[in-house]
Formats: structure tokens, sequence, C-alpha cells
């Protein structure tokens, strides 16, 4: 009788796990799982990253940037149109805006033929970057910032057009403060390689808050555009903070790209908060890595790289266990999120916010 018990509740006992694993995705399944990356940026015409994307089930999104060291921004779109030539079912592209012929009285209007131009070629909204609030200044020598009323038309016809912008304003909150006082290695070890580009000790820049200010008055402005804020929308550092602005904006969508080891610092010290905010938010999430390629890079490094990026992402968000990498020091636990959080995360929200053709 006591044997039977005991068979009984063993019994029980695995049904419940079997029921319970059903619920979350385990290593093994990271490549079955379809998935968006919507943030690489593909500057050659190398297919070596869209053939990792293939093998790990990856759609990808390419990201055009008017970043001074990539290619000018027609070869952009050039190499976006054949990576997505050679590709089609794989990939889509964002185009973006240049300011550099900014003093001409016609530059608005000018940027939105050439935006219409590569929306009619296929690209499914457009990216801004940093150098609108820490490059470009206006004829009175003042920093172009985001809620510059020169920019509006360009936003309205993204807006009217039914296209996303995505956005990459400001700079980590750790680019405006002290090496001692950085929270990830890899942003302290870069400002203290690159101190030009270090906003805590230039003070003549705008500050952190200016910029994020911009980005909300923006917001603000433009209730019906689609927005997706690059890296967390600048507010990497501090969940609450970031939602915050998820209640403020309900257009406002955030992806991860280069950002998760902020996330992961943060769990560290709280990772049912982490967890907990991600599962509140799981609608207006959305994973990117930053992944890029450019020249006439090694194939089989691409494909490496990319496949072990994605692959500790996924451990991070899928298990519970224990990892560390070299952005933050010391031990972290996986989120161990639940299946449709990991969907939506992955797929689902990247196909709402920014209407790719999957």
């Amino acid at each position: 009788m006591i044997d039977l018990m005991f068979s009984l509740m063993l019994v029980a006992l695995i049904s419940l796990s079997s029921d319970s694993d059903e619920n979350y995705y385990s290593m093994n399944e990271f490549q079955k799982v379809r998935k968006i990356d919507t943030h690489t940026h593909h500057n050659s015409e190398s297919t070596a990253l869209m053939e990792a994307g293939i093998e790990a089930n990856f759609y990808l999104l390419t990201v055009n940037v008017d970043v001074p060291s990539y290619p000018p921004l027609p070869e952009q779109i050039r190499l976006s149109l054949l990576q997505k030539s050679k590709n089609p079912k794989h990939i889509d592209f964002l185009s973006t805006i240049s300011l550099e012929n900014w003093q001409d009285p016609n530059w608005a209007e000018k940027e939105i033929e050439r935006i219409k131009k590569t929306f009619a070629q296929g690209a499914i909204g457009i990216k801004i970057w940093k150098n609108i609030g820490m490059t470009y200044k206006d004829e009175n020598g003042e920093f172009i910032m985001a809620d510059h009323p020169r920019l509006e038309p360009i936003f309205r016809f993204v807006q009217d057009q039914d296209k996303t912008l995505m956005a990459h304003l400001g700079e980590p909150k750790n680019c405006w403060l002290p090496l001692d006082e950085m929270t990830v290695n890899n942003d302290r070890n870069y400002f203290r390689d690159h101190p030009e580009y270090h906003m805590y000790l230039h003070p003549e820049y705008p500050s952190y808050e200016q910029q994020v200010e911009a980005r909300d008055n923006l917001l603000a402005k433009f209730s019906e555009i689609r927005f997706v804020g690059a890296h967390l929308g600048s507010l990497e550092w501090d969940i609450d903070e970031l939602a915050k602005r998820l209640d403020r904006f309900p257009n406002m969508a955030v992806d991860m790209a280069a950002r998760i080891g902020h996330l992961q610092f943060q769990s560290q010290k709280d990772l049912q908060k982490v967890r907990n905010f991600i599962i509140k938010y799981q609608d207006r999430l959305i994973y990117g890595t930053d992944l890029g390629i450019s020249g006439d890079p090694d194939p089989n490094r691409v494909k490496a790289n990319a496949k072990a990026t994605w692959e500790a992402d996924w451990k991070y968000f899928v298990t519970a266990q224990t990892m560390e990498n070299s952005v933050v020091s010391g031990v972290f636990q996986g989120l161990k999120l639940p299946k449709e959080v990991v969907d939506k995360i992955y797929f689902h929200n990247a196909v709402k916010w920014f209407r790719p053709d999957v």
C-alpha cells in the first residue's frame, strides 16, 4: 500500500514538473523558435551575418545610420537592397536622415523626398542617431536636439506614412559619470579609451537629462508615431525610469540592443524586480543586438560571433542558470521568462512595431 502511494505521488510530481516545463523554453529550443533581431548593421556585400541569422532562425532588420565611419547613406541603401535581394524572406531595412545640409532653407523638404524614395524602395521606417543632440549645431551655434522645430516635418511625414521611427538619442547614463561610478565594464573600458566621447569630461555638451527631455518632448508632440527607442531608450540604467516613460508614452517601445548587460547588472541586485518588469512590459520590449558586418570579413568569425551573442542572450532570458560575461562583474542568474513573454520579445513585438515582411 505504501509502495502504491509512493508511486502515485511520484507520478504526480513528474506530471507537475512536465506541465511546468511546458511553459518555458530550453536552450535546446533556441534554433527552432522563430525570432527577429531588429537591430543589425549590414555595411558589406557579404551575406555571412544573414546566413548566421537563417541558421539560427532569425529574421533580421538592418539599420541605416548617419555614422561617420559607416558608408555614405546612398551606399548603405544599396547594401540594404542587395541583402534584401539575396534573402528577401529574411531581412528588411530602415533608412535614415542626414543633417549635413541643415543650413539649406529647403532641407526638410529635400530630406522628406529622399526618405519617400527609400520607402518606395522598401524601407519600413527611419532611424535617427545621437549626432542629433551631440554633434550638429544650428545657425545660432546651439546643439540640434530631438525636439528642434525644423525636425518636425520629418517626424510628421513618418507618422503620416504609418512608418516606424527608431531613435538612438544620447548615450548610456554612464557617459556622464566618472569612470569609477560606471555600472558596466564595457562602458568603463570604452570611455577610458575614448575620452573625447566621455561627456563627464565635456560639460559644454548637453547633459544626459537634456537628451532624455528632448526625446520626451518629441514623443509628447507626436503621440501617434510608432516609436522604438534604441538601446532601452537610453534609460538602460534604471528600469523604474524606463517604466515611467512606457507608462507615459503608449506609442513607445524599446529595443534591448547592446544594453542587455545593464539588465543583467540590475538583476544581480534584484532578479525578481527585473523579471517582473519584463513580464509587466512584455508588449513593449523588443530583442536586438547591434551586431554588424562591414568590409570583407572572415565569414566564419562573423557567424561564430553572432551565434555566441544570440545564444548567450537566449540563455539569460529562458533559463535560470547562473552565468557570467565580460560586461558585468560577477555572476548573475537567468530570468527564465514564460514562453509567451519570450515569443513577444523575440518576435511578436517586432512585427507590431516595425511591420516587417515576415
